[in-house]
């Protein structure tokens, strides 16, 4: 589970964004890092932390700030954890924070991969499901991109909170 207000409401709303969210979530686990990291290195400055103004750093410091201190492999079995969705420390934080500032702590670690981040091997080669996901990413407009990254954040990590049921689902009004 993941920090949000509703799962049934995916933002990947197109065909086209379905199509990519469900291409990504059939990959492994480590293709789904790899994804990560060359969507960010490929598509470069393109690809931000998605409003930077509605994100903010201060609600992830142990995602921003203590995660860099950490072995290489203590790095990738965290972002592991976070794509299993795995109810640890760091997943249950990352969990907690919106789309938006899930979107931030992927871009600070791919800006970081190789220097304070574990990087990709330098022999690694990426699978072609890989690779035609990265062309069809690339092919979206900006705003697609941006659901699509959302959508994918967003069904990362965990959390215990549930969403709130709405009226049409009990039938009762607030009283405030």
């Amino acid at each position: 589970m993941s920090a949000s207000y509703d799962k049934n409401t995916a933002q990947a709303q197109s065909s086209e964004t379905q199509k990519v969210v469900d291409e990504f979530n059939a990959l492994d686990t480590d293709a789904k890092l790899a994804w990560f990291y060359l969507i960010y290195k490929k598509m470069g400055d393109s690809v931000t932390p998605a409003a930077p103004a509605a994100t903010d750093p201060e609600l992830a410091p142990l995602l921003l700030g203590k995660y860099y201190d950490l072995s290489d492999e203590e790095q990738l079995n965290i972002m592991r954890d976070i794509v299993n969705r795995k109810d640890t420390e760091y997943s249950r934080a990352y969990g907690a924070i919106k789309e938006n500032n899930q979107l931030l702590v992927w871009y600070a670690w791919a800006v970081a991969m190789g220097d304070k981040v574990v990087d990709l091997p330098g022999t690694y080669k990426p699978s072609q499901a890989i690779n035609d996901l990265l062309s069809q990413t690339e092919a979206l407009d900006f705003d697609e991109q941006i659901s699509v990254f959302r959508t994918i954040a967003d069904e990362m990590g965990y959390t215990d909170v549930k969403p709130i049921e709405t009226q049409a689902q009990t039938g009762k009004t607030s009283s405030l």
